[in-house]
């Protein structure tokens, strides 16, 4: 992967992925396996949901 060329494009890139990240980002050390797959199908569900994605 090349990265990006442009500076402008970069910048772009990371301002909508930051707050996209930060809706998955689960502190999973904290939790059993199972309560993790949970709150992150919960959070992909809400995901679809606000994009008009379907399963």
């Amino acid at each position: 992967m090349r990265g990006f060329r442009r500076p402008e494009r970069t910048q772009s890139f990371l301002s909508s992925f930051g707050s996209i990240r930060q809706h998955f980002a689960i502190k999973r050390h904290l939790l059993h396996a199972s309560l993790y797959r949970k709150q992150l199908a919960v959070r992909f569900d809400a995901w679809r949901l606000f994009t008009g994605s379907a399963r």
